[in-house]
């Protein structure tokens, strides 16, 4: 016998349908929540904790929300990443026997949010699914608001995953239950917020069902099985048609530019680094769209930059006939604003859930159609002719609306209201017979006031009693007995009624019931006609889309002074006074200072880039990948000209960053980064390091730095934008044949020094990072004393390189760096040989001293044996590898040493 009451034994069993969600169960006008539940809800949602009797001797913990309200408490949840399972009574309570049957009608996860209040407007909320076999990875990515669904094919490397999984920033990711394992612990930095739910249910049949043989064909396999499993999720989750997933759009990888979630995030592409916002990205500057479906399909291109010349070649000229047509480019975006989101009104038709504004909102977005049609033909560009004679103005679906649907529509789909006069027959016969009735008790309130003398009388209505007369309690002397039967007394009135007036009521009534049943008939059979136009609704708002992010382009690119690259299929890059987009529009003043880039395979596809910090070296280098991106998705570019080869990839390290989470410091992330670029890049690829070889030890640092520069060089032979402090690695120009020295000019007066912003050829002798520290406001102390400090540095490390050249006798060469241990190896031979050799010629650092061409003397000063004695101990040292605390420690010990030696 079960120790819970009969609704409470309902409430487990269909909890245990949906053990990952919490559960809204339908009790009366709240949505109540039990249990496990009830106490996580209470503290997500911060409302009260109570419990009720269930039939246990403990209580059960319980919290709930009313029903009216429910959609705010349900976004709340699915914004902290969590599902929430609806369940709604399913039958009549007056005909239910025992308890009420309740079932789940829908789960909402952070990836099926139909709520066009949760959902960003121009931005799509994807839901990706993961397939795999023995070789290969299946992505299947849908917008469940839109009904678009992309999917392909990947090789069976988990970085590549990622990579493709970030171009979609889903929402929530579900699949196969290894892979998501694996994933959860690759991607833990930039996917830690997101839903991973397993899933390996595959429906075959549903599959078939939502796409022809011919269709599904033309998948790749592994792809197909992402959209099979794909499919049985969201039947399982949404309990309902999915008609609106009319299309798969299948692509190739190498069809767009790839770019792993790490150069997407240094190029702050679509939101900004520090703040995570749109604003300061390359999105909010092209985003001049006016329509949700262009700045959605604005941000897809954006993040998916095409390879393919004849198709950004297209975009070009269209965005060539805009730019240099003010009149048509203001006439389409005119147009254009008065067209509502369609590819989200058309999913609302399809998932039965839109009222009658929505209807409204498609009819006069069709209406647009005609006019936007015919400035496309008209423009004189072949790119947006071609889209104009695509468009479908979908008359006939305009005029279903216009004939039936009301210029201002209710809210509720069950009120009436809804359906025009004239629309149907026996609609017109009850609103007559209910307006008929409704002049009738007007007319009887206006004969009763006569009857009785009572100037006040009145006849309301409510949807307790019905229609009543009310007489105030002033002028109830003045009723005649008998002729009012008495309803209800009031505190200042009573109200009566009389039999004709029931008989009236109960056919007013009866009209409006049924008008009320008839209209909601006739909406949802115009609603599911509409739903079956679904894809020719869908192929029209991706049209418009279309044309709204080429005039976006165009608006931009007019605003700024853009220009047009020629976009080509080799390999020379050639901009002339490229400038930063997003830098150059922040400052308005028009004080960006513009520069020119030449990279060409035999000439300059490294630039090896010195200078101080502050100079402008990082912004330089992400403009040359802006610049190559924006050519990519057929935008106009920030440069007087500009020659774009196609590029493959794009790879960056830019700033210092680390991973706590994956127990990694930032030059081991620097390094994990480098090892991506040389295993993924090709001779197509764009290479991008800032301050390469930082964070390790000064000897080290150089090491790598010069074994990456010429491993990209030699090997890979991809266009590199290299900056760095080691200027000693300005060597590296006479021995690699395509690397070019540059760095930015300084004007220097005393001790100031202006940045001027302009990339020169050449290297420069210092980073002014002393300078910097004092523009960030350190104390004048710190200040002073590191000037004191480089200084003496400066001052060994002349002593050391004239050490070396007397003793040598020759210059010392300036290109190999010793490995570490041939370094450990040197000190300890320095050192032996120091205390077995006797006194080597030098010249003196006290005194003029011996010529180093003379013999030694046979007797020699105190001073000048400790001299002597203080270059061996120099000259021993290793100073490259020194930290810089040992290095001073070491100074001040030589200091002490002098003094005593010359007291």
């Amino acid at each position: 016998m079960s120790k819970y009451t009969p609704m409470i034994e309902q409430y487990l069993s269909v909890k245990a349908q949906a053990q990952d969600a919490f559960l809204f169960f339908r009790l009366g006008d709240f949505y109540e929540m039990f249990f496990e539940d009830a106490v996580k809800a209470a503290q997500e949602l911060e409302i009260t904790l109570t419990g009720r009797d269930g039939g246990a001797e403990e209580r059960i913990p319980m919290c709930g929300v009313p029903y009216h309200s429910a959609e705010s408490y349900i976004t709340r949840l699915i914004e902290k990443g969590y599902k929430v399972a609806i369940c709604e009574q399913v039958e009549d309570p007056a005909e239910a026997k025992g308890v009420v049957r309740r079932e789940i009608v829908r789960i909402v996860t952070p990836g099926t949010v139909m709520d066009g209040k949760t959902l960003g407007e121009t931005k799509n909320n994807f839901l990706v699914c993961i397939a795999s076999d023995d070789d290969r990875y299946g992505l299947a990515a849908c917008d469940l608001s839109t009904g678009e669904l992309f999917v392909t094919a990947i090789e069976r490397s988990i970085e590549q995953l990622v990579d493709e999984i970030n171009v979609y920033s889903p929402a929530e990711l579900i699949g196969d239950p290894g892979v998501l394992s694996e994933l959860r612990g690759s991607a833990a930095g930039w996917l830690s917020t997101k839903l991973f739910t397993d899933w390996e249910r595959k429906d075959e049949r549903l599959l078939a069902e939502h796409f022809p043989e011919e269709e599904r064909m033309a998948v790749d396999p592994v792809a197909r099985d992402g959209v099979a499993l794909l499919l049985a999720y969201l039947s399982e989750t949404q309990k309902r048609s999915l008609t609106h997933i009319t299309h798969i759009e299948s692509y190739e990888r190498r069809q767009h530019m790839t770019m792993d979630p790490f150069t997407r995030r240094n190029l702050e592409l679509t939101e900004t680094v520090r703040e995570r916002s749109k604003k300061g990205s390359l999105l909010w500057l092209l985003d001049r769209t006016v329509t949700s479906m262009g700045g959605r399909l604005l941000r897809r291109w954006i993040d998916k930059p095409l390879t393919n010349r004849a198709d950004i070649e297209k975009r070009l000229e269209a965005v060539d006939c805009l730019y240099n047509g003010l009149i048509v480019r203001e006439e389409l975006r005119q147009q254009l604003k008065e067209v509502y989101d369609l590819q989200r009104l058309v999913g609302r038709i399809s998932y039965g859930n839109a009222n009658g504004r929505d209807l409204v909102a498609l009819k006069l977005s069709l209406q647009q159609i005609p006019h936007v049609r015919r400035i496309c033909e008209t423009s004189g560009s072949a790119t947006l002719r071609e889209l104009g004679e695509s468009m479908d103005e979908c008359a006939d679906i305009r005029q279903w609306i216009e004939d039936a649907v009301v210029d201002e529509p209710p809210v509720s789909v069950r009120e009436g209201g809804l359906i025009k006069p004239g629309f149907h027959a026996r609609l017109d016969q009850l609103r007559e017979a209910s307006t008929n009735g409704k002049k009738w008790i007007a007319e009887l309130e206006r004969q009763e006031r006569e009857a009785t003398g009572i100037k006040s009388l009145k006849i309301g209505y409510n949807k307790v009693f019905g229609y009543y007369i009310e007489v105030t309690r002033s002028n109830l002397g003045s009723l005649p007995e008998h002729r009012y039967e008495r309803k209800q007394t009031l505190a200042n009135a009573e109200r009566f009624v009389t039999p004709e007036l029931k008989e009236k009521e109960a056919l007013i009534l009866e009209a409006e019931e049924k008008m009320v049943d008839i209209e909601y008939g006739l909406f949802m059979e115009l609603r599911e006609k509409l739903a079956g136009q679904v894809k020719r609704l869908q192929q029209l708002a991706e049209t418009i889309a279309a044309a709204d992010v080429l005039q976006s382009f165009a608006t931009v690119g007019a605003v700024y002074r853009y220009r047009r690259p020629a976009i080509t299929d080799g390999y020379e890059l050639d901009v002339e006074d490229g400038r930063h987009p997003v830098v150059e529009a922040i400052l308005k003043d028009g004080s960006f200072i513009a520069n020119d880039t030449k990279m060409a395979s035999d000439d300059g596809r490294v630039l090896l880039i010195t200078g101080p910090n502050m100079a402008g070296k990082s912004t330089y280098m992400r403009q040359v990948a802006m610049i190559c991106i924006m050519a990519q998705i057929g935008s106009f570019v920030p440069a007087e000209r500009a020659v774009v080869p196609i590029v493959d990839r794009i790879f960056t390290r830019i700033g210092a960053a680390d991973d706590l989470v994956g127990g990694q410091s930032t030059f081991m992330v620097e390094m994990m980064d480098i090892r991506t670029m040389t295993a993924k890049a090709t001779s197509r690829s764009l290479v991008i390091i800032d301050e390469l070889g930082r964070g390790t030890s000064t000897g080290e640092g150089m090491a790598i730095a010069q074994a990456v520069i010429e491993y990209l060089h030699d090997r890979i032979g991809c266009k590199t934008l290299v900056s760095t402090h080691f200027h000693e690695l300005a060597h590296l120009e006479e021995a690699l044949a395509g690397l070019r020295n540059h760095c930015m000019a300084v004007k220097e007066s005393g001790q100031d020094v202006t940045f001027l912003r302009k990339l020169i050829r050449g290297a420069a002798d210092t980073s002014y990072g002393i300078y910097c520290a004092r523009i960030a406001g350190l104390p004048d102390s710190i200040i002073e004393r590191s000037y004191e400090l480089l200084s003496r540095f400066e001052a060994i490390s002349s002593v050391m390189q004239h050490a070396d050249e007397a003793a040598a006798g020759v210059e010392k060469p300036a290109v190999e760096r010793p490995k570490p241990e041939e370094t450990a190896e040197r000190n300890l031979l320095q050192a032996d040989a120091v205390k077995e050799s006797g006194p080597i010629v030098q010249l003196s650092l006290f005194g003029d001293g011996d010529r180093a061409d003379k013999p030694a003397a046979k007797t020699k000063s105190k001073a000048e044996l400790a001299a002597e004695k203080l270059i061996e101990q120099v000259k021993a040292v290793d100073l490259i590898n020194m930290t810089p605390l040992a290095a001073i420690n070491f100074l001040y010990e030589l200091k002490q040493k002098i003094a005593a030696d010359t007291k």
